[in-house]
């Protein structure tokens, strides 16, 4: 897939004012810090698309993307960021599942993983949570230019090891790095691919 175009269309606090549209959306998810922002402006090629920032959790909206006139990118706030207090916790935890659960338009919700840092508790037990509610998602490894290649492989096999001991079957997943460019053509012809056959039903 070629993007001709990316733009940004709404923010929001509230899954009932996304855009009212039956395009597909793609959904982008990760802990604090994962790598999103950098992820959604090299998969666009669009520099400042997706804010940057060194501060963990910066995005506490949910941010729609318009690509190519046919499809949605939703960068979706990071979870896991405890500076936040209880209160601001809980309610970004009810804006992410409501957009998951609620939105029919999402196609498949992408859930970032840092490469380098060995599998985390409340990744795991986000995955399951999609597995027990049905929701359809793969995994991006991301940030994979900061290690060797030998040392990339283990953590990731060490990783699909680990979600051996709860998936039967593994989801779909990627390596991705916003430096290189890695993964960039995989994940956007797997997009074309579930929109293509959106076309065919």
């Amino acid at each position: 897939m070629e993007i001709s175009n990316a733009e940004f269309v709404i923010s929001n606090t509230d899954v009932t004012k996304c855009p009212k549209s039956t395009l597909p959306e793609y959904a982008f998810i990760g802990r604090s810090n994962v790598g999103k922002s950098s992820l959604i402006n090299m998969l666009t090629q669009r520099k400042g698309l997706a804010m940057t920032s060194s501060t963990p959790g910066k995005t506490m909206l949910i941010n729609h993307f318009i690509v190519n006139n046919e499809w949605y990118l939703v960068d979706l706030p990071g979870y896991g960021f405890a500076r936040r207090g209880k209160a601001g916790m809980e309610s970004l935890r009810t804006l992410i599942e409501d957009y998951i659960l609620e939105r029919e338009q999402m196609t498949n919700l992408f859930v970032l993983i840092d490469s380098r840092l060995e599998p985390q508790k409340i990744d795991l037990e986000f995955m399951e949570w999609l597995g027990e509610n049905g929701v359809p998602f793969s995994i991006i490894f991301t940030k994979s230019d900061k290690l060797t290649s030998g040392k990339l492989k283990d953590n990731i096999n060490r990783y699909l090891k680990k979600l051996r001991d709860q998936w039967e079957e593994l989801p779909p997943y990627f390596v991705s790095s916003a430096e290189n460019r890695l993964g960039r053509k995989e994940i956007l012809d797997y997009i074309e691919s579930i929109n293509n056959g959106l076309k065919q039903q």
